[in-house]
C-alpha cells in the first residue's frame, strides 16, 4: 500500500462528501487507502457517506476523541508506505497525492510535506508555512510581527524546507511517525501538528513545503464559539510550552 489518507470527521458530513470526491479525483493509479474517523457525530454522517463512498474504512467512535486520538486510532490500522492527515473542510487539486508522493520518494529524509493552501476567497493562507513557536518567536507574533513565524521570506510557487506542517494537510513518511511516535494525545485540538513537525525535526527529518493547491473551508470542521477556542487553542500552546521549554513542569493535563 502506497498511501493512506485519514479523515477525522465530526458533524460534516457534506464536507467530507466534497473533500473524498476531491481525494478519489486525485487518486487514479495510486494504490491507496482511506480511513474516515468519525467522532460520534450526531448528524447522520457514517449512513450518508457509507451509501455514497461504501469502499472507505469507517472508525466509529463511541465519544468525541479530539483530532489527535482519533487520527492515531486509523494509523494504527494504516498500512500505507505514506499517511496523510487531512481535514474534512479541504478539498484537492488532482496533482496534489501524485506530487507528494513523487517527492516524498525522492527525499528519503522528508518527514512531512504541507501544501499551499487557499482559503474560501482565494488567498493563500499564510499558516501553510509555520516557524516552531520558540518563546521569541510566539512573542514577536503576539506583538504583531508575524514574518519569522510564518516565514514569510520564502517563494510562494518553489518548494522550501520549513519547520512545521499544517494539520489540515499533513503528508507523512510513515517509518518517520514509527520512529517519532505517534500525534500527542494530550492535544485534544490544535497544536498537535506543531508538536508532532517539531518531534521530526529533533528526529533529523526535514519538513517541507510544495507549491501544491489545496482549499482549506477554515472553520467548517470546528465550531469556533469564542470561548471555547479560545480555551482549547490557548491550552494547547500551553502544553506545547510547558513540555518542549519548561519540561520540568507538568500543570497543563
Amino acid at each position: 500500500m502506497k498511501l493512506s489518507i485519514i479523515i477525522v470527521n465530526y458533524n460534516v458530513k457534506e464536507y467530507v462528501e466534497k473533500c473524498l470526491e476531491s481525494v478519489y479525483a486525485a487518486s487514479e493509479g495510486i494504490d491507496l487507502e482511506i480511513f474516515v474517523v468519525d467522532n460520534d457525530s450526531t448528524d447522520g454522517s457514517i449512513p450518508y457517506l457509507r451509501e455514497r463512498f461504501p469502499e472507505v474504512k469507517y472508525i466509529e467512535n463511541k465519544e468525541n476523541l479530539g483530532f489527535s486520538r482519533a487520527n492515531n486510532v486509523a494509523i494504527r490500522e494504516a498500512t500505507g508506505e505514506y499517511v496523510l492527515l487531512l481535514n474534512p473542510d479541504t478539498t484537492i487539486n488532482p496533482d496534489v497525492l501524485r506530487e507528494c508522493i513523487a517527492f516524498a520518494d525522492q527525499h528519503p529524509k522528508s518527514g512531512a510535506i504541507g501544501v499551499r493552501m487557499h482559503n474560501e476567497d482565494g488567498t493563500i493562507a499564510p499558516e501553510s508555512r509555520r516557524a516552531v513557536p520558540t518563546p521569541w518567536i510566539a512573542l514577536t507574533k503576539y506583538l504583531g510581527h508575524s514574518r519569522r513565524y510564518y516565514m514569510s521570506w520564502l517563494p510562494w510557487d518553489k518548494p522550501g524546507r520549513i519547520e512545521v506542517v499544517s494539520g489540515a494537510f499533513c503528508f507523512l513518511r510513515h517509518e518517520a511517525l514509527k520512529r517519532v511516535g505517534l500525534l500527542d494525545e494530550d492535544y485534544f485540538m490544535y497544536g498537535e501538528d506543531i508538536d508532532l513537525s517539531y518531534q521530526l525535526l529533533r528526529h533529523g527529518y526535514e519538513n517541507w513545503f510544495l507549491p501544491l493547491d489545496i482549499v482549506h473551508y477554515k472553520g467548517k470542521s470546528t465550531v469556533k464559539t469564542s470561548f471555547r477556542y479560545a480555551y482549547v487553542f490557548y491550552k494547547a500552546m500551553l502544553i506545547f510550552f510547558v513540555k518542549h521549554y519548561l519540561s520540568f513542569l507538568h500543570i497543563y493535563k
